[in-house]
């Protein structure tokens, strides 16, 4: 499967799937789309660390870089906030609905995402946090894979992430993390610019090169 969408297209479903007004909470840069991903299902949970730098802020949502099998839609995914990889203290853990939009096919067949969705979740202090993905849905029951870019790109304190997974043989601060942007309420926050959304799905427009895959 083809999926060829021209850059303004692609600037739009971007644009839709995102909460009006979202402040950027925390942003680990734009999807790659031509390194690597890691699995975040059948059992398979990924980490990555996230730094909240503007005081007291209520997280509204994310959005994140998804490798998916062609024809095959996220419908949801396990998220959860925790001061350790898969645990220790949990502040939030919610099966989310995504909306999937701005996909392209890199030449190896597989289709790259971007997947958003809001929620309530929990107001959390000044620090770092693990954001933890897992249990994601696709009817056909494929694979889900989430998108690794190693921070390039990345605008918040606190970035680079460390990243791991629950099945992965490196440490975290050795293993390059994923793409993603958190969204948040709180009084220090932004309103991202038109820019900053567009490089979120910029590498959408460009995937392409020898891609690792991690597979079931």
């Amino acid at each position: 499967m083809k999926t060829r969408l021209a850059p303004l297209s692609v600037l739009c479903l971007i644009l839709a799937a995102i909460p009006s007004a979202a402040q950027v909470a925390y942003n680990n840069g734009p999807i790659n789309g031509n390194y690597d991903a890691y699995t975040i299902n059948f059992g398979n949970i990924t980490a990555d660390t996230f730094t909240i730098s503007t005081g007291n802020t209520t997280m509204t949502g994310l959005s994140f870089g998804a490798w998916l099998f062609p024809g095959d839609i996220l419908e949801t995914a396990e998220v959860s906030m925790t001061t350790e990889p898969f645990g220790g203290t949990t502040y939030f853990d919610q099966v989310v609905n995504f909306t999937q939009s701005g996909c392209a096919t890199n030449q190896f067949g597989f289709i790259v995402c971007t997947e958003a969705g809001t929620f309530n979740g929990p107001t959390l202090a000044d620090g770092t946090y693990w954001l933890n993905l897992q249990n994601a849905v696709v009817s056909s029951g494929d694979p889900v894979y989430w998108d690794t870019n190693s921070g390039v790109g990345c605008t918040s304190p606190g970035c680079p992430s460390l990243a791991t997974c629950n099945t992965c043989l490196l440490k975290p601060q050795y293993q390059p993390s994923e793409s993603f942007t958190l969204y948040g309420s709180s009084s220090g926050a932004t309103v991202p610019e038109p820019g900053s959304i567009v490089l979120f799905g910029s590498g959408l427009l460009t995937v392409v090169g020898l891609v690792r895959r991690k597979r079931m």
